[in-house]
């Protein structure tokens, strides 16, 4: 799911990387950290209704008017105090509870309320799943669109699944040296030494490389550290814009040690045109996909490339695409915004003549390099979907039986505008989308120009967050034989 021609817009850090706000404005700081009220309303008793799709509250205050209400559950009545005044409503956290939710669970991290990320922790697991479901399905429905009664979850473990993350960098006005993620609704760095999402090998590198960074003579030019951990290879990789010469020696004395542990470092120096550095042998970053009736494929990767993840969900979201498209030989499919090929890759390994779209060079020659790792015959191509009539033309030219699309989170609503008015296109599109308001949004587009939503499923992709991947199989019914 990689953006086409142009950098992923910036986005807010919730605590852990890749996780990005919901509507509904800017999220309020949990109870802990909870700011004084901007408003000269005292505090006020209000019961929950219901959840925001972002995993707030949603209340009531005495004149009528919304509240949401950080770490509160429907049936829960609350002391609230407002913290953020809006027009249309007000931003409010929790100063007591008079009751628990019977779906109220004890958070099962140490950082909950003051790390940003993993916000959904004081909700039971299969309420927070109920609760995408049932976003998915509102969002779609203020479309107009009807899913079916029921959805699948796709789902795996509930910690130690994160097998990618970023770490921020700062000095605090008093000199100490911070490592971690962001504070909720804030770029202050929440200090952390273990988390409890990231897979255990990137949980055990938190503690020491919090103490190299705190040892370092310049640590305020570390911009920040991004940890992967693949099935081929482990790795760290230290964003550095303005590297301070004192502190090499201190790195690469580091990378002597995660070398005994199997892990690998590089640093990313320079502004413009950063150059990355291996401290040591290069690791052989790889994704293992094992699908059901597949020879299991190798993905190679790279320090910056989108990788899902969570391997475990990302595996069953393919196995499932796999499934309702059931490519087969002689079949042409159109993969965009193919990455490193995640969908490309099983779709090729079937049978499949597929063309796989990527916007930035070096993502092209990664997925042409992974078609040939596996022995695959698969044409990886470079274009800009943000171009008009880019997307016309490649259905065009690839007379495609079925189209893949995964977009980043601002949808593909162009692409979808073509789509639905295109005389010739793919009979069968599996949309992969990791924000449901741009699927619905999209989908309406398609639906509208005459094809059918299919099956649907819901990828629990980050367990204890509001986020998840929604996967929609859709078929056009002006094609021959469409039921």
């Amino acid at each position: 799911m990689a953006m086409l021609g142009k950098k992923r817009p910036p986005r807010r850090q919730s605590g852990i990387s890749g996780l990005a706000r919901v509507p509904h404005g800017e999220k309020a700081p949990p109870e802990s950290q909870a700011p004084e009220a901007q408003s000269d309303a005292a505090a006020s008793t209000v019961t929950v209704e219901r959840l925001a799709h972002d995993g707030r509250g949603v209340a009531r205050s005495a004149a009528g008017k919304t509240l949401f209400v950080t770490q509160a559950l429907p049936g829960e009545r609350v002391e609230v105090a407002v913290h953020r005044t809006r027009k249309r409503f007000d931003e409010a956290h929790v100063k007591r509870r008079a009751n628990d939710s019977p779906r109220r669970v004890t958070p099962p991290c140490a950082y909950f309320g003051r790390c940003g990320g993993c916000d959904l922790q004081h909700m039971a697991l299969d309420a927070q799943r109920e609760h995408k479901v049932a976003a998915v399905r509102e969002l779609c429905a203020r479309q107009g669109l009807e899913l079916p009664a029921d959805m699948e979850m796709l789902a795996t473990r509930a910690e130690d699944y994160r097998r990618r993350a970023r770490l921020g960098v700062n000095v605090d006005g008093q000199g100490r040296v911070l490592v971690g993620f962001r504070a909720a609704g804030s770029q202050r760095l929440v200090d952390i030494d273990r988390c409890h999402v990231l897979v255990p090998k990137l949980a055990a590198l938190l503690a020491p490389l919090r103490e190299v960074i705190q040892a370092l003579e310049a640590p305020r030019r570390v911009g920040h550290v991004e940890l992967v951990d693949t099935a081929g290879g482990c790795a760290i990789t230290v964003r550095q814009p303005r590297p301070h010469a004192n502190d090499a020696e201190r790195w690469r004395a580091f990378a002597d040690r995660l070398a005994a542990q199997g892990v690998a470092l590089a640093l990313l120096e320079g502004r413009d045109a950063p150059r990355l550095e291996w401290l040591g042998e290069p690791p052989a970053l790889a994704e293992t996909l094992a699908l059901p009736g597949l020879a299991p494929l190798e993905l190679g990767v790279a320090p910056g490339d989108f990788l899902q993840a969570n391997a475990a969900v990302n595996a069953q979201m393919v196995a499932r695409v796999m499934e309702w498209l059931a490519p087969s030989p002689g079949e042409r499919y159109l993969d965009l915004f193919a990455g490193i090929g995640n969908f490309s890759l099983p779709a090729a390994a079937a049978g499949a003549s597929v063309t796989a779209v990527e916007g930035h060079p070096a993502m092209v020659e990664r997925l042409a390099a992974n078609a040939r790792r596996n022995g695959l015959d698969l044409r990886a191509t470079r274009a800009d979907l943000n171009v008009p009539g880019t997307a016309a033309a490649l259905l065009d030219e690839t007379a495609a039986d079925a189209l893949i699309l995964d977009p980043p989170r601002a949808g593909a609503e162009a692409i979808c505008r073509t789509l639905a008015d295109a005389v010739s296109r793919p009979a069968q599109l599996a949309y992969v989308s990791c924000d449901p308001a741009t699927l619905a949004r999209d989908v309406a587009r398609l639906t509208a120009g005459g094809y059918r939503i299919g099956q649907v499923a819901v990828a629990d992709m980050f367990v204890h967050t509001a986020h998840m991947e929604t996967l929609m199989l859709l078929e056009d019914i002006r094609q021959p034989g469409a039921s």
